[in-house]
């Protein structure tokens, strides 16, 4: 068993897509139209085969609620692997992206949070 598939809830699949695609640097990979939304996944260029991001629509009533005590407590809904948070914390700070917690080391680990801009926070970690 292997996953190959995870979501993060977006109010809006156009501006997810150009955050996480612009911003971000991940590529789009299947953009399906499924009924009024679409069935729209990214993938990090270096792994064009891995697993896909679905930018999923936050239509569901229970998704408000759950993402905004996420965002109250600064609990990130995911969590992006870098090889260097202070690098990518300073080219994402350079395009404009709004963190909640700069660069911060929990043991062997480096981790930074921001806002998505699509209702989430947001985690990259290195280790």
């Amino acid at each position: 068993m292997r996953i190959v598939v995870t979501s993060v809830f977006v109010e809006d699949q156009e501006k997810a897509l150009s955050f996480y695609t612009e911003v971000l640097g991940f590529q789009k990979k299947t953009d399906v139209p499924v009924g009024e939304d679409r069935w729209l996944t990214v993938v990090s260029p270096g792994e064009p085969e891995g697993v896909e991001l679905l930018l999923e629509p936050s239509g569901h009533p229970a998704v408000k609620p759950f993402k905004q005590a996420l965002v109250e407590d600064g609990i990130p809904f995911t969590s992006f692997g870098v090889e260097d948070v202070d690098a990518e914390h300073a080219r994402l700070e350079g395009l404009g992206v709004k963190f909640s917690q700069p660069p911060t080391r929990f043991g062997d680990v480096t981790t930074a949070v921001f806002d998505d801009t699509c209702g989430n926070l947001i985690q990259i970690a290195q280790r």
